[in-house]
C-alpha cells in the first residue's frame, strides 16, 4: 500500500515562494566574476562552491528547493509517492520537458543518470550519496546496473532502498542526482563537462578558458517564465580586490568570491557600499583535514595535538570577526549540534605532550594545501605559526581551488584547510556533513573525504540515524547523530576552525529578495530567479 505524499501544480508552489514577493522584470545581461577558472559543469563531478549554482542553472532534478530557502518541491517529476514502510519511491516526470538538444526527456534519462553517478568509472564525488537505493554495493564497484532504480513506463521511475532513509528527497535534489542525456554524454566523453546539456533555465553559450563562460536563456525552459535573465557572464581570472572595484563602479552586479577580507570594514563602513551588502547565515565549517591514512597523521595523538595547537580566535582575526570559533563538524545551527560538548582547548603545552606521547617530541615535517584566494593563505600562515609553535613545520601549498580538491581526492594532501572549499551543507540535515566528508563512502579517490577517514562502527551508526524516519522519532535520531559526530571528535581527522557568516555584494541594478543572493543552496546567487531591475 502507498501513500501519496505529494502532487503540487508549480504554479501554486511559485505563487507560495517568498523569494518571488515581486513583479521579476525580464531580459538583460548579469555579470558574475571569480578569481579561478571553473573545473567541470558536469553535475556528477563538480563539487566546490563555484561552480555548484551554475550547474543547477544548465540541469534539473526530481526534486528542488522553493528559491531562498530550504523547504523541498518538486522539480522534473510533477509528483511522488512513497510506500508506507518507507522502502519504496515512485516519481511521475513532468511531461514534455526537454533537454537543451531539443529530445524529450524519459524515465531512462534518469535511471541513466543515477546509475552514471553511481558507476566507479565516473569517479563522482557524490558517490556515496546513493548507498541507500538497492545494489549499490556491487554497483559503486563494479559498475553493474542499480537493481534498486527502474522506469516502468517513460513519465514514472521507482527507487528500491536497501533501508529507510530520511533524506533520501534531499538527495534526489542534489547536483549529483541531476539528470542527463546519455548521447550527449557519450558524444563529449571526458568534455561533458565543458559542453552539458540539461534541462535547465540556461545553456552554456561560450567557454573561453581562462576569461569568460556565457549562459544563455533556455526559451524552451519547464518553468513558465523563468528564467528573467536573457543571460549571465561569469567573467574569470578576476582578482577579487579588482572586481569590488569594478563592481563599485557599476561594471560589475556580484562579485563571486566575496568581498574581500581586507576591504571589509572600509565597505562596510560606508553607507553607500554597505546597502549592497546581503548577509545570510549559513551551514558551514572550516577546517583543518589530516590523512590518516599516512604517517605521521595515523597516529590519533598526533590529530588530537593538532587540534589543541589552533588559536580559533586569532584565525577569526584574520576575516574580521566574520565567523564563531568550531568545536565540531556541525555548524551549531544545524539540527543534532552537540550544545554542551566544549571540543579540544587551545593548549600548546597539552599539544606538545600528545607528540611527545606520539614518540614525536622533537616534532615533524609536513605540508598544508590551501586555496590561493585570500584570505585563505594568510589563515594557513596563521595555522603554520600554531604548528611551529608545537613543533609542526608545515610547509603551505598555495594552489587554485581545482588543485587542492584534486589533491585531496587523491590522498596526496598531509593537511588542507578548506577555506574557500569549506563544508556548507548541501541540505539542512546533519547527515550531509558526515556521508560525503566523514562517511567511509566519501573516502574514495576523487571524493570529498580528504582525511580518508573510515570508522565502520560510526558509520554505522550514521546509518541507525538516518534509518529513523518516523518524525515522531526525530529527537531520538538527532541524538543518534550527536553520538556519531562526538565519536568523530574522539578520533579528530579534522580540526574545525570556524563557523562563517556570508556576505554578498550585488550592484543595486539587480533585483530579486535577497534571500536569493545568499540562498542556502544555491551559492553565490540564485541566477535563475534574479533580474535586472532597469
Amino acid at each position: 500500500m502507498k501513500k501519496l505524499i505529494l502532487s503540487t501544480a508549480l504554479s501554486a508552489m511559485m505563487a507560495l515562494s517568498p523569494a518571488l514577493a515581486e513583479t521579476p522584470v525580464h531580459g538583460g545581461n548579469m555579470i558574475v566574476t571569480y578569481k579561478d577558472d571553473v573545473a567541470t559543469l558536469d553535475p556528477a563531478i563538480g563539487y566546490d562552491w563555484q561552480n555548484w549554482s551554475m550547474i543547477k542553472s544548465v540541469f534539473d532534478g526530481l526534486m528542488d528547493y522553493e528559491p531562498g530557502t530550504t523547504t523541498l518541491r518538486p522539480g522534473l517529476a510533477e509528483s511522488y509517492e512513497i510506500s508506507e514502510d518507507g522502502l519504496s519511491y515512485t516519481f511521475k516526470l513532468r511531461p514534455g520537458v526537454k533537454f537543451h538538444n531539443g529530445r524529450e526527456m524519459t524515465a531512462e534519462d534518469v535511471v541513466w543518470s543515477i546509475n552514471r553517478v553511481v558507476n566507479p568509472a565516473t569517479q563522482s564525488p557524490g558517490q556515496g550519496f546513493f548507498a541507500m537505493i538497492e545494489g549499490f554495493d556491487a554497483s559503486s564497484v563494479d559498475g553493474s546496473p542499480l537493481t534498486g532504480v527502474s522506469a516502468p513506463d517513460a513519465g514514472t521511475v521507482v527507487f528500491k532502498l536497501s533501508r529507510p532513509d530520511a533524506t533520501f528527497l534531499h538527495v534526489m535534489a542534489l547536483n549529483f542526482s541531476y539528470v542527463v542525456p546519455k548521447e550527449a554524454v557519450e558524444a563529449a566523453g571526458a568534455d561533458f563537462g565543458k559542453q552539458p546539456v540539461g534541462t535547465g533555465a540556461f545553456k552554456l553559450a561560450e567557454w573561453t578558458l581562462g576569461q569568460r563562460l556565457v549562459f544563455e536563456k533556455n526559451a524552451d525552459y519547464w518553468i513558465p517564465g523563468v528564467p528573467y535573465l536573457d543571460s549571465f557572464t561569469v567573467e574569470v581570472g578576476q582578482e577579487p580586490v579588482v572586481a569590488l572595484l569594478r563592481a563599485q563602479n557599476g561594471e560589475v552586479d556580484v562579485p563571486g568570491d566575496g568581498i574581500p577580507p581586507a576591504k571589509f570594514t572600509e565597505v562596510m563602513g560606508d553607507p553607500a557600499q554597505a546597502a549592497n551588502v546581503v548577509e545570510g547565515g549559513q551551514l558551514h565549517t572550516g577546517y583543518i583535514t589530516m590523512n590518516v591514512t599516512a604517517a605521521p597523521f595515523d597516529k590519533v595523538e598526533v590529530r588530537r595535538a593538532v587540534n589543541m595547537a589552533i588559536n580559533k580566535d586569532r584565525i577569526i582575526q584574520v576575516i574580521n570577526g566574520r565567523a564563531v570559533p568550531a568545536n565540531q563538524p556541525l555548524p551549531p545551527s544545524m539540527p543534532g549540534y552537540t550544545k554542551d560538548y566544549a571540543g579540544y582547548p587551545y593548549d600548546v603545552e597539552g599539544a606538545k605532550a600528545l607528540l611527545a606521547e606520539a614518540g614525536l617530541a622533537d616534532g615533524f615535517e609536513t605540508e598544508i594545501y590551501v586555496m590561493n584566494t585570500d584570505p585563505n593563505p594568510r589563515i594557513a600562515q596563521a595555522i603554520q605559526q600554531d604548528l611551529k609553535a608545537i613543533g609542526i613545520t608545515a610547509n603551505i601549498r598555495s594552489l587554485a581551488q581545482a588543485n587542492v580538491i584534486e589533491a585531496g581526492g587523491a590522498g596526496q594532501a598531509p593537511m588542507i584547510w578548506s577555506g574557500g572549499m569549506a563544508w556548507i551543507a548541501d541540505f539542512p540535515d546533519p547527515s550531509n556533513f558526515y556521508g560525503p566528508i566523514l562517511g567511509c563512502g566519501g573516502a574514495v579517490e576523487g571524493g570529498w573525504n580528504w582525511s580518508k577517514y573510515c570508522n565502520a562502527e560510526l558509520d554505522a551508526l550514521a546509518a541507525k540515524a538516518d534509518s529513523t524516519v518516523d518524525p515522531a522519532k526525530a529527537e531520538e535520531r538527532l541524538k543518534l547523530w550527536s553520538d556519531t559526530y562526538m565519536g568523530v571528535m574522539e578520533d579528530a581527522p579534522w580540526a574545525p576552525v570556524f563557523n562563517e557568516q556570508r556576505y554578498t555584494m550585488k550592484s543595486p541594478r539587480m533585483g530579486g529578495a535577497d534571500a536569493l543572493y545568499v540562498d542556502p543552496v544555491s551559492i553565490p546567487v540564485n541566477y535563475d530567479y534574479v533580474y535586472i531591475k532597469e
